[in-house]
């Protein structure tokens, strides 16, 4: 593809669950190298958006292109947070391990991990600053930790366009602040798109925020107005931002 056309393409796309429109004639484009927040009220069409862009679902009308090709066809550049780790914490599966379930998809036909996937595996541990936790049991780990290490098994593919979806729903303020930090650093070498609950965190972090609710406008961050907040939350709401004292 152009290194000038859009990574994510989203043209007049609407998707409906049980005849219930959740998106209607949304358009995006998201140039490379952006760090874009999608933030809206619950049940807004957040996490569709995002299962659209990965081709996990379909939508009724309109097109997606990803890296210039349908989402199927361009996982394999895409890392993806869900917001709940299919993970049981109970079972006793080392940090490593789970950095390694992000290679999955570029396993060699004869099975097994390669040198290669676990070189990666610790890169991407490095890069989250968990290379010191490889060994830990990842039940173990604290809130913030996870974290950490299920975005380092997003990077461990390599991918071009990292999506995470509300990242720090279960961690505290320090915390979260803490994980948006290395999500700006992690910008310098990979295209971000976050959904969040929380505008006043990112507002502080992203370039551009996409306000979510069935329809879709997207803004830089410096021109969010509180009509434009008003109108995607369908009432006034303070755009507090934080910050913690160290």
């Amino acid at each position: 593809m152009n290194a000038k056309e859009p990574i994510v393409k989203i043209e007049h796309v609407s998707f409906a669950y049980d005849g219930t429109l959740a998106l209607e004639d949304v358009n995006l484009s998201v140039p490379r190298g952006d760090f874009l927040g999608v933030v809206g009220p619950n049940g807004s069409g957040k996490t569709t958006l995002l299962k659209i862009i990965l081709g996990l679902i379909h939508p009724l009308s309109g097109t997606v292109r990803v890296f210039g090709k349908i989402p199927e066809r361009a996982r394999h550049l895409v890392g993806y947070v869900p917001q709940h780790a299919e993970l049981d914490y109970s079972f006793p599966i080392s940090v490593m391990d789970v950095v390694l379930l992000g290679r999955l998809s570029n396993r060699s036909l004869l099975g097994g991990y390669r040198k290669q996937d676990k070189r990666l595996a610790q890169e991407a541990l490095t890069m989250v600053k968990t290379a010191d936790l490889c060994n830990r049991r990842f039940g173990t780990l604290s809130g913030g930790q996870k974290q950490r290490v299920l975005i380092a098994r997003a990077l461990a593919g390599k991918p071009e366009l990292l999506l995470l979806d509300e990242p720090t729903a279960s961690v505290d303020g320090r915390v979260e602040e803490d994980i948006y930090g290395l999500l700006k650093k992690l910008n310098e070498r990979v295209t971000i798109i976050l959904v969040s609950h929380d505008l006043g965190f990112i507002s502080t972090y992203v370039r551009h925020v996409a306000c979510v609710n069935r329809r879709l406008s997207c803004s830089r961050t410096q021109d969010i107005t509180g009509d434009v907040i008003d109108a995607c939350y369908n009432g006034p709401v303070h755009m507090l931002k934080h910050k913690c004292e160290l």
